[in-house]
């Protein structure tokens, strides 16, 4: 299976804080720094916030077009500021960044077909199914 990253781009950010206080600061920090990768950051689809409060967990999942489109953070003045403040308040940090593997036909049961990725518009190409019905009414 190969990944294609110009077929979107996942990036997950673990922030494990040791008070609730951290917590709330890390979840402000998101909102603010939220706005401004909206307004200037290319390729930038959408992120969400996933807040675990008894394990003072925030995990962020950001939705990109393509991995070139995930550099544009490095432009953004909050976020460069914002991805130093963990360090200093001890809390820890992991991320990842998962790219498009294919089709969810191919992917999951090696079939073939399908649209592509889910961030590009389907457009007038056949599907997996509609090849499938094209078949049966040939009989």
């Amino acid at each position: 299976m190969d990944v294609d990253p110009t077929g979107g781009v996942v990036v997950m950010t673990r922030f494990e804080c040791t008070t609730v206080r951290r917590l709330l600061t890390v979840i402000a920090m998101h909102w603010r720094v939220k706005r401004d990768v909206r307004r200037h950051a290319r390729g930038f689809v959408a992120v969400r916030m996933l807040v675990q409060f008894r394990q003072r967990v925030v995990i962020s999942l950001s939705i990109w077009h393509d991995l070139d489109s995930v550099y544009s953070m490095g432009d953004i003045p909050r976020h460069v500021t914002a991805a130093r403040l963990p360090a200093s308040l001890k809390i820890r940090t992991a991320a990842g960044v998962f790219c498009y593997a294919g089709d969810w036909r191919r992917v999951m049961f090696g079939g073939t077909g399908g649209h592509g990725s889910p961030l590009r518009p389907i457009g007038d190409r056949p599907s997996s199914t509609d090849e499938a019905e094209q078949d049966d009414a040939k009989g």
